[in-house]
C-alpha cells in the first residue's frame, strides 16, 4: 500500500509538472504569445536588486563606493581623445622633432596599463552586484539580510528555475531534431518551406524561454526581407536564437561541433545555411559567391551575418569585415543590446565551452534583451565596401548605446597585423614630410 501511495504521489507531481510545462511554456511558444509572467518576474528581480544595492551602499563606506564608481565609469587611464594629427601636426609641420617620441611613449604606456580592446573580450563590469555568485566580491557579508536573500536566490535559481529550463531546453532540441527530420521528407515547395519556418521559429522561441529570455523587439516594420542581408553586432550564439524566434534566416557561420553543431546540422536539413572553416581562405571566396547567388533570389530567406566575426562583450561594436558588404544587395542593420544586471549573455569562447556557457546562462536570473530593427541601407554611389561597413556599424552602435572601435575582433586570437603598424608609420611620415622634408632626402 505504501509503495502504491508513493508511486501515485510521484505520478501526481509529474502530471502537475507536465501541465505547467505545457500551459506556461509550450503553448505560448507555439502560438508566440506572452502570458506576462516573465515581465512580472523581471519587475520583481529589479526591486530585489535595487534593495540589494541600497544594502551594499549602507554597509560599505561611502568613500570606497565612490572610488569604485569612479573606477568603473572612468577606468584606470584618463585618456585625451585626440588624434595623432592634432597632437603632433598641430605644433609644427615639415620637420622631425625628437619630442614626437613622447606621443608614442604615452600611447604605449596607456595601452600597457589599460588598452581599449582586450577587455572587450571579457564579461562587462557591473556597477552594482546582481546577487549572482560568479560576480560576488564578498558583498554577501555586508549584512545578514543580504546574506539570506543571496542564499534564497541560489535555491530559486538552482532548485526551481534550472530544472525547468533544462527540461524545456532538452525538449526544444529533441523537437527540432524530430520535426526537421519529418519536414525533410516533404517534397520541395511552399508547404515544406512554410512548415520549416514554423518549426524553426517555434523551437527558437522555446529555446529563448529555456534560457530565461525576455526580448523586446522594436520597429518590426524594418524586419529583414527575402533577398536581403541582415547584419548585427555579435555577443553570443543567443543572438541567432533571439532573432530566429521572430523571423527565419539563412545563417552564415563557421562550423561547430558538439551541441551547437547538432543544432546547426538539424536546421540544415530543411533550410539552406552557409557554413565555413574560419582558417580556410578558399572557403571565404566560396561563401562570398554563395551569398551573392542567394540574395539574387528574392524568394529566399534573408541572410544573417555577424560581420565582427567573433563575440564581443556588448559594450562596443568592433570592425565589420568588408566581405558581406561587397556582394551588393540591401543591408538590414539590427542592434542587439543585453542588460547585464540579470545575467551575462557574452560567450568567452576562449575560456568557456558552449555547455558551460549555457549552464551559466540557465543559472542566471534572466536574459533581458532589446532588439532594434533599423531602416534598410544600400551602398551609395562611389562608396567602397569599407566605408559602407563603417557607416552601418556606426548606426548599429548608436542605436544600441555602444562605442565604436576600429579594431579587428580577430585580436582575440591573433596579434596586431603588420599592415596596421605600417599604416601608423605612414601616417606619421606624412605629417612630418607635409610642406617640407627631413634634411635633403625623404624620410619615407
Amino acid at each position: 500500500m505504501e509503495e502504491n501511495r508513493e508511486g501515485y504521489g510521484f505520478v501526481k507531481i509529474l502530471s502537475i509538472w507536465m501541465i505547467l510545462f505545457v500551459v506556461l511554456a509550450l503553448l505560448p511558444s507555439i502560438f508566440r504569445v506572452s502570458l506576462g509572467i516573465s515581465h512580472l518576474y523581471v519587475k520583481i528581480i529589479i526591486k530585489v536588486l535595487e534593495w540589494a544595492t541600497l544594502q551594499i551602499e549602507e554597509g560599505v563606506k561611502k568613500q570606497k563606493v565612490l572610488a569604485l564608481e569612479n573606477l568603473i565609469s572612468t577606468g584606470i587611464i584618463q585618456r585625451e581623445e585626440t588624434s595623432m594629427e592634432k597632437e603632433i601636426a598641430g605644433h609644427r609641420r615639415g620637420h622631425f622633432n625628437l619630442a614626437d617620441a613622447m606621443y608614442f611613449s604615452k600611447k604605449g604606456c596607456e595601452a600597457v596599463a589599460e588598452d581599449e580592446v582586450t577587455w572587450r573580450f571579457y564579461s562587462e563590469e557591473l556597477v552594482s552586484w546582481n546577487l549572482l555568485s560568479r560576480t560576488n566580491a564578498n558583498l554577501h557579508n555586508v549584512s545578514w539580510q543580504l546574506t539570506i536573500v543571496w542564499v534564497f536566490g541560489i535555491l530559486i535559481r538552482y532548485c526551481l528555475l534550472l530544472p525547468f529550463r533544462v527540461c524545456l531546453a532538452v525538449f526544444s532540441i529533441l523537437l527540432l531534431v524530430f520535426a526537421t527530420t519529418v519536414v525533410r521528407q516533404f517534397p520541395n515547395g511552399r508547404v515544406k518551406c512554410w512548415l520549416s519556418n514554423q518549426v524553426q521559429m517555434m523551437c527558437a522561441a522555446l529555446g529563448v524561454r529555456s534560457l530565461g529570455g525576455l526580448v523586446h523587439f522594436h520597429n518590426r516594420e524594418n524586419r529583414p526581407q527575402g533577398g536581403g542581408i541582415c547584419v548585427a553586432n555579435h555577443t553570443s550564439p543567443l543572438d541567432v536564437l533571439i532573432l530566429a524566434s521572430d523571423g527565419c534566416y539563412s545563417l552564415v557561420s563557421q562550423t561547430h561541433g558538439g551541441l551547437l553543431g547538432l543544432v546547426l546540422r538539424s536546421c540544415m536539413q530543411t533550410t539552406q545555411h552557409v557554413l565555413f572553416e574560419r582558417s580556410e581562405l578558399k572557403d571565404r571566396h566560396l561563401v562570398r559567391k554563395k551569398i551573392r547567388e542567394h540574395i539574387a533570389d528574392k524568394a529566399k530567406l534573408p541572410v544573417l551575418i555577424f560581420p565582427e566575426g567573433t563575440c564581443i562583450n556588448n559594450t562596443s561594436v568592433m570592425m565589420f569585415k568588408k566581405g558581406s558588404f561587397e556582394v551588393g544587395g540591401t543591408i538590414y542593420p539590427v542592434a542587439i543590446k543585453y542588460d547585464p544586471c540579470f545575467g551575462d549573455a557574452f560567450w568567452n569562447s576562449t575560456k568557456h565551452s558552449f555547455v558551460t556557457f549555457v549552464f551559466n546562462v540557465m543559472t542566471s536570473w534572466a536574459i533581458v534583451c532589446n532588439v532594434w530593427y533599423l531602416p534598410p541601407m544600400v551602398k551609395e554611389e562611389g562608396e567602397d565596401a569599407v566605408h559602407f561597413a563603417n557607416r552601418v556599424k556606426a548606426v548599429i552602435a548608436a542605436r544600441g548605446g555602444m562605442s565604436v572601435l576600429p579594431w579587428d575582433g580577430g585580436l582575440k586570437r591573433k596579434k596586431v597585423k603588420e599592415s596596421f603598424k605600417e599604416e601608423q608609420q605612414k601616417k606619421y611620415c606624412q605629417i612630418v614630410t607635409e610642406n617640407g622634408s627631413m634634411g635633403n632626402g625623404s624620410v619615407c
